[in-house]
């Protein structure tokens, strides 16, 4: 690693900072032979015009403690809407019209974690897929303004009720189409309620036509609080700039959180404001707890996928954010001397207004920094020195504490590390940085900056080749079972109160119609869990058809896909059916069928299914006799295990099991 020269004064000694002791690199020289070799290009930080935009926070989609880690300012969670939102659906307060629980779902839990941690954290909910009653047999939530907005204002209230959570922005719909009326309902009714203080961002898209539609519609503007736009490129737009809202990147990066993924995430931070005028940057995802090969495997500013092994990874992405969150705070302001710098790169600088002041300085290549969207247009950074004048109430301003990030080589990469501060005793608030590509530089006025330590987690372990789940938990902490995730529908614990047998407590499939959609579900409900590379394996797991007739539900092996690709998932589903039939399937559509036949099956009573799928073969049996042998099943050779149902029908599992080799 280069020593690094960060001259504080002309006049004084020159100060050099060394990352690591004992690293290998060129010999520090005086500021005057290095700006006769490459001069420096100087920017001025003042405050003495006034002061740029108000700065609300960064976050992440469903954070943190001040001054350890992230330290996130803002938590946007899903109001959980039964549909497949991504990597999963998450639960609805509302399955259906007469139904409330507060309960479902990891959200609550994840809110209160949060705050625990930061009790100043910014709460946002925003609805991906609403419950099918809303519709009344339209995909489309605005078919009753008002009773789309009871639902929101209800797990608003909800959340404050049972659980003490008061949220501090909801949206409308993510990603999809705004209905402007709605959102003079949904106002409304938040103040009927005594709501006044949530605000409302919309419209979780791009900057058009919501910020054309404000300007147009007086009420509309006076409605609407902030203008959030999604993987903006850190520009926006003339019109969004015309309404005076606080422009936000409502949700950005959701790039793989390895070095390049932070050097996206470093890089939009600053450019988000310098470019588009944005003072709140929100990622997606906030931790990648999902299996990796959903979609967007590893996206999250952290990873924390193996529950069964407790095995987490602090990601880089974690320590840019620190770069920004730790030594700032919604309610500073941004300066306006801030831009990019002469040879690529940029600075931002802000202050609370009491005499401190943040300097954040990225040098994100374009070759290292490009996000998974939108397309990044071709930028070039190289070597430079940097001389950074304080004027105005700065001037006076006699120590910066410095926190460096070099992202790259193993040999060269440090990581959020405390250098020694910058003296500017005698430099007429003067000093210069040598700044290199892919770095990051926070000076600041704030001593109370920590990259703090954590026990090392336990090591990563592959799921276990045995699993098995009884499901019987009389009050259950989480209405999900551990490491189901379910891909379309909602499996939730459930007790058969009349049953006091072994099947009194069981895993339930509890949606009976079809969610308004975000994204492409399946027809069929589906929950997978396991290892992926999973390829010989006997899952085994106790059915209960409810519908009389058309009820049908199945176990599988081998499940290549999920997410947002649910609906093409293949594998091997072994099929019964209410009418009295069986059928095995090389997909979760049915579209490949490998077997079929009759069988004595019917609705509201107890099966159970066994599946052997090993090398090119497949075997099924039915309360333990076999009804179909070795069919051959060339494709897919691995994938996840899963239960399911034939439609959006009330179904039970119970005594699920799995034995896998790879």
């Amino acid at each position: 690693m280069a020593e690094r020269l960060v001259e504080a004064s002309r006049q004084r000694r020159v100060k050099v900072m060394t990352p690591a002791a004992g690293s290998a690199g060129r010999v520090a020289v005086p500021l005057l032979l290095c700006t006769l070799l490459a001069p420096s290009r100087t920017y001025v930080l003042d405050d003495s015009d006034g002061l740029g935009r108000e700065f609300d926070g960064i976050g992440a989609v469903s954070g943190g403690g001040p001054y350890f880690g992230a330290s996130l300012h803002i938590l946007k969670v899903e109001i959980g809407g039964d549909g497949q939102t991504t990597d999963g659906t998450e639960p609805s307060h509302m399955h259906y019209a007469l139904d409330e629980n507060y309960f479902r779902g990891y959200e609550w839990w994840l809110m209160k974690e949060a705050k625990k941690r930061n009790p100043n954290i910014t709460l946002i909910g925003l609805p991906w897929s609403f419950p099918g009653w809303l519709g009344k047999g339209f995909n489309w939530p605005y078919v009753n303004l008002q009773l789309t907005a009871y639902y929101v204002v209800t797990w608003i209230v909800g959340a404050k009720h049972y659980h003490d959570l008061d949220i501090d922005y909801v949206g409308i719909w993510n990603e999809r189409t705004c209905d402007t009326n709605y959102i003079k309902v949904l106002r409304k009714m938040l103040n009927d309620q005594g709501l006044q203080r949530v605000k409302i961002i919309a419209s979780d898209n791009l900057w058009e036509p919501i910020s054309a539609s404000m300007l147009l519609d007086a009420e509309l503007l006076k409605t609407i609080d902030v203008i959030g736009a999604h993987y903006p490129g850190t520009h926006s737009v003339r019109d969004a700039k015309l309404t005076a809202k606080k422009l936000w990147a409502s949700e950005d990066y959701s790039t793989l959180n390895s070095d390049m993924g932070a050097g996206c995430w470093g890089r939009i931070l600053n450019q988000n404001y310098i470019n588009g005028y944005m003072t709140s940057t929100i990622a997606w995802n906030l931790v990648a707890s999902y299996y990796e090969q959903l979609p967007y495997g590893r996206c999250g500013l952290m990873t924390a996928q193996e529950p069964w092994s407790g095995h987490y990874e602090v990601e880089s992405p974690v320590w840019v954010s620190a770069h920004t969150t730790q030594f700032t705070q919604p309610g500073w302001y941004y300066l306006k001397t801030v831009g990019h710098l002469e040879k690529g790169g940029s600075y931002v600088a802000l202050t609370d207004g009491l005499g401190n002041l943040t300097i954040i300085i990225e040098t994100m290549s374009h070759k290292h920094s490009v996000c998974v969207r939108p397309f990044l247009p071709y930028f070039n950074v190289s070597q430079q020195f940097a001389t950074f004048v304080l004027k105005g109430s700065f001037s006076d301003i006699q120590e910066l504490q410095v926190w460096y990030t070099k992202l790259g080589k193993p040999s060269e990469r440090f990581l959020f590390k405390q250098l020694d501060s910058l003296w500017l005793l005698d430099s007429e608030g003067s000093f210069t940085l040598e700044l290199q590509e892919d770095e990051l530089f926070t000076l600041t006025t704030l001593t109370t900056g920590r990259k703090g330590s954590y026990p090392p987690p336990p090591k990563s372990q592959p799921f276990p080749s045995t699993y098995e789940d009884d499901f019987n938990v009389d009050y259950p902490y989480f209405s999900e079972a551990p490491n189901f995730a379910d891909q379309t529908g909602v499996f939730e614990y459930y007790t058969n109160i009349e049953d006091t047998g072994e099947h009194r407590f069981t895993l339930r499939q509890v949606l009976n119609q079809r969610p308004i959609l975000w994204a492409a579900d399946a027809s069929n409900t589906i929950s997978v869990i396991g290892d992926y590379t999973w390829t010989n394996l006997t899952v085994t797991c106790d059915v209960y058809i409810e519908t009389p007739e058309t009820g049908g539900v199945f176990i599988a092996g081998r499940v290549n896909k999920g997410g947002i690709w649910i609906r093409s998932a293949r594998g091997i589903f072994f099929w019964i059916f209410a009418n009295g039939s069986y059928r095995v399937t090389g997909d979760l559509a049915g579209w490949i069928i490998y077997a079929l036949g009759r069988v004595e099956v019917t609705a509201k009573k107890w099966y159970t299914l066994t599946l052997t799928i090993k090398g090119r073969f497949a075997s099924g049996m039915l309360n333990d006799k076999f009804l179909w042998t070795d069919i051959p099943v060339n494709f897919p050779k691995n994938g996840w295990a899963a239960i399911g149902t034939h439609s959006f029908e009330f179904a039970q599992f119970d005594n699920f099991r799995v034995e896998a080799a790879h």
